[in-house]
């Protein structure tokens, strides 16, 4: 009986990005990607540390050793955050564990590279505009096309709390108007979740719809000038320039790095701040745990605050200190 031949790296690779991903598991486009761009900086790296071709390198090429410098790599020169080196790091391990089952003659390095960790990081508190702010970056002239989609852009974000990826996802059928008029989202891992509009969205919502009639059901409902889905440097363009001009009445927006994903904090906040639940802030949000939420309440300094007005202070009289005779005797006698 013939011994089986050990898969080359680069047949794995093949193979864990068509047959387990896409059609075993069916993982979306987005991490299909990320996982794509991991090994794409993960084989430049070894190209220039080992002088080696995608083509040429072999599993046992990945090893511990070799992966702690890939995520140094990672940090120090490509200024890569904490956060960012770990989910690379999760997508190689991924491909380890898959490569694991298929490669048991080089088990031994796979299980080492395996045992390479995550690194912890300094969680700090988030970042969020307050609604007034948030009413000033909305609030951008109209009297444009690219203003008025803009101003409808900006505004579903903070109705929503939409991740860009969903906003920007969003078709014309996803929009439901009438008496409750709600929108349609593609959360993370497929989930979808409709939520309600507020009377000002869907009056720019109209507005829109009529200003552009060419718009089928399938359709972005706010494209690119070129009628093609935006991209999210496209909408992080389109923010800075309104937080710009919001500036001229909150010049604190200029201290603060406005994101995409500050907004959807800002709708958290707003939500958390009217007295919401935090499981329907998480339900609202698509989040996978209501504990992701624990997060806002945090942030929210201001429920703090009414807290410790409940919290009755202690009524402690100040007394000065007098020694006892005795002592004093004594410290005169010396």
């Amino acid at each position: 009986m013939s011994k089986k031949c050990t898969p080359t790296f680069a047949s794995l690779v093949q193979e864990f990005f068509t047959d387990h991903m896409v059609q075993q598991r069916a993982l979306s486009a987005c991490t299909v990607a990320s996982y794509r761009d991991t090994f794409v900086l993960l084989l430049r790296f070894a190209e220039k540390q080992m002088g080696k071709s995608s083509i040429s390198l072999q599993v046992t090429d990945i090893t511990a050793k070799f992966l702690v410098s890939f995520l140094d790599h990672l940090e120090c020169e490509r200024h890569n955050s904490v956060r960012s080196r770990n989910i690379r790091l999760a997508a190689i391990r991924s491909f380890m564990k898959f490569a694991a089952r298929r490669d048991l003659n080089n088990l031994g390095v796979i299980e080492q590279a395996l045992a390479v960790p995550m690194k912890r990081f300094d969680r700090r508190l988030v970042g969020f505009l307050t609604r007034e702010q948030m009413h000033a970056v909305m609030d951008i002239p109209t009297d444009t096309w690219v203003g008025q989609r803009d101003r409808l852009l900006l505004t579903l974000m903070f109705n929503t709390g939409a991740r860009v990826s969903e906003i920007i996802g969003v078709r014309l059928v996803d929009v439901v108007l009438g008496p409750t008029s709600s929108i349609r989202l593609q959360g993370k891992g497929r989930k979808q979740r409709s939520l309600p509009l507020w009377k000002s969205t869907v009056k720019l919502l109209r507005e829109w719809l009529t200003a552009n009639p060419q718009l089928l059901s399938d359709s972005p409902l706010m494209p690119g000038r070129h009628g093609m889905l935006m991209t999210r440097a496209n909408v992080a363009q389109r923010l800075r320039l309104a937080v710009e001009a919001a500036t001229v009445k909150y010049p604190e927006l200029s201290k603060i790095s406005v994101s995409p994903h500050i907004i959807r904090h800002s709708t958290a906040m707003s939500l958390l701040q009217s007295g919401a639940d935090p499981c329907e802030i998480a339900l609202w949000l698509g989040h996978e745990s209501p504990s992701t939420t624990h997060m806002y309440i945090e942030a929210d300094l201001a429920m703090k605050e009414r807290a410790l007005a409940r919290l009755k202070a202690p009524e402690v009289k100040t007394t000065r200190y007098r020694p006892p005779k005795a002592l004093m005797q004594f410290l005169q006698t010396l």
